[in-house]
């Protein structure tokens, strides 16, 4: 499959950029994302994945947008309140990249759906604002055998981390399931709602997920794998810790 002259144009940076050329680039063209969440995460995310020409992109999402939520969820506008986020996320593609095919799901991910919204993807990013909806997902995941990039924030600070625990390390154990780094979550819903966080957070690590991701999709450098990513907007400091299965 060939490129038409607009396709060359827009991709222009990746068409030149070592490691990625014409065939990373058709490599995106027919991948397939979930995104879950279209919020201060799944904004970034969304944004940077439909840009870099990923073919299709599913977003699940069941809130609307509000006006608390302009303050760091940048794929939406004033004119979009009370809109489905789903509706609104598509629109945004829309205007950035009319060939990126959008799958809005207007529904909350729960263990009960979440095979139903995996099926077919490459890759998961999650961008969910509670424990409950994290765990859902990354097992979800797990089963279906699909990488995930998983992520949090709160306050000034935040997190990223890839998850493959479908997948074996080089010395045969198996790479750490969410489980392995977070034993036990509290079930607030929505921390930021609570504690408040700095909208530009959320753009930081929604950023290094949509990296991860595409670094996936491309087969490109080391994913984060085993490895919590974190910054602390307040020092404007990154740290990483490895984690791994209970030896």
């Amino acid at each position: 499959m060939t490129f038409s002259p607009e396709e060359v144009e827009r991709y222009a940076r990746h068409l030149v950029l070592a490691d990625v050329g014409g065939a990373g680039q058709q490599r995106l063209r027919r991948a397939r994302v979930l995104v879950v969440g279209a919020g201060g995460l799944g904004s970034p995310v969304i944004a940077y994945l439909a840009a870099a020409g990923v073919g299709t992109i599913r977003v699940a999402d069941d809130d609307t947008v509000a006006l608390s939520n302009l303050q760091r969820q940048v794929l939406h506008g004033t004119p979009d309140l009370g809109r489905a986020k789903v509706e609104s996320a598509a629109d945004a593609v829309t205007r950035l990249n009319p060939d990126v095919v959008v799958e809005p799901r207007a529904v909350r991910l729960t263990e009960a759906n979440a095979a139903g919204l995996i099926a077919g993807s490459d890759v998961v990013a999650d961008g969910s604002d509670n424990a409950a909806t994290r765990l859902a997902v990354a097992d979800a995941a797990e089963r279906a055998r699909v990488p995930l990039v998983s992520a949090a924030v709160s306050m000034f600070s935040g997190h990223v981390t890839t998850l493959t625990p479908h997948e074996a390390r080089p010395d045969g154990t198996r790479w750490p399931a969410l489980t392995d780094l977070f034993p036990t979550q509290g079930a607030a819903e929505d921390e930021c709602a609570v504690l408040g966080i700095l909208g530009v957070v959320t753009g930081v690590i929604g950023t290094l997920q949509a990296n991860e991701v595409l670094k996936l999709l491309l087969g490109i450098g080391e994913p984060l794998r085993g490895r919590l990513l974190m910054f602390d907007a307040r020092d404007a400091r990154f740290e990483e810790i490895a984690y791994g299965p209970p030896t």
